[in-house]
């Protein structure tokens, strides 16, 4: 009896989960390609649950540099891509790979470095005049690397003062995210370009003050993009339509503009009506 009595309990346990499985199996889950700064600051955390609850979506997040995320979303790897990289997203749809852009959110770039500031760049607010001084310092800067959406931009500053950083034995490419990069700046006694979300949740893990901020120029538009279906038919491509617009919904514009940091707003909800 024995022996068939826990035959009896296994046959009853893979029935069980065979009808959980079944149970299940209408709400597939949404994988998310997004930048560094919508993870690190913590934003994605406080969005993301009301998200899920209203959908009963699990949302799974691979948090990398804007230009991993695209290729990702090339490969057909995600379904939805939050970016901050506008060049970088027109290409992505002109080339098939996406499928309606939608504004969702801005924040903006900041220098940060050593409170010592050997550079003198403090309450400037020309990020291009300020990149220069730091290299004629000859302090040490840090660089994400990685082609992400900040190291993107970082670029195009350099490329307006007709400079090649890589030639600079004080410049380093670390190849890491935004709050790895904050680490070693802070480590190093460095400068470098970051989102101002992202600095201000690592705040009180580094030794570095904001140095820089308040030009045009380092305004730092979201945008969010469904992968195309018609190239890979396998997507949750109703998934990404959802995602798409809840976040730039009421609901999800007055999420974005709630969420602090020590009582900051550091994201500003800019989809269109």
């Amino acid at each position: 009896m024995g022996r068939f009595r826990r035959m009896w309990v296994a046959t009853l346990t893979i029935a069980c989960i065979l009808a959980v499985a079944s149970g299940n199996s209408g709400a597939r889950d949404l994988m998310l390609a997004t930048t560094t700064s919508t993870d690190n600051s913590g934003l994605l955390q406080f969005l993301l649950p009301e998200f899920e609850a209203a959908h009963a979506t699990k949302v799974r997040v691979i948090s990398v540099g804007t230009g991993k995320a695209l290729a990702l979303g090339k490969n057909g790897d995600v379904d939805v891509i939050l970016v901050h990289s506008r060049p970088d997203e027109d290409r992505f749809l002109s080339e098939g790979h996406g499928v309606e852009r939608r504004d969702v959110m801005y924040n903006d770039f900041v220098i940060v470095g050593p409170p010592m500031d050997p550079a003198i760049i403090r309450g400037t607010h020309d990020v291009t005049a300020a990149f220069g001084r730091i290299l004629a310092s000859d302090s040490l800067f840090v660089s994400r690397g990685d082609d992400s959406g900040t190291h993107k931009i970082e670029m195009r500053y350099w490329a307006a003062l007709k400079r090649n950083p890589l030639n600079d034995p004080d410049y380093r490419a670390a190849g890491r995210g935004m709050g790895e990069v904050l680490l070693m700046a802070s480590e190093l006694s460095a400068y470098t370009l970051a989102d101002r979300a992202t600095y201000f949740a690592m705040k009180v893990k580094t030794d570095l003050d904001l140095l820089v901020e308040g030009d045009p120029r380092m305004f730092n538009p979201y945008g969010v993009i469904a992968v195309n279906p018609e190239k890979y038919p396998d997507i949750n491509f109703e998934g990404a339509t959802r995602f798409s617009e809840w976040i730039t919904s009421r609901e999800g514009q007055a999420l974005i503009g709630e969420f602090r940091i020590d009582n900051r707003q550091v994201f500003f909800p800019n989809a269109k009506k």
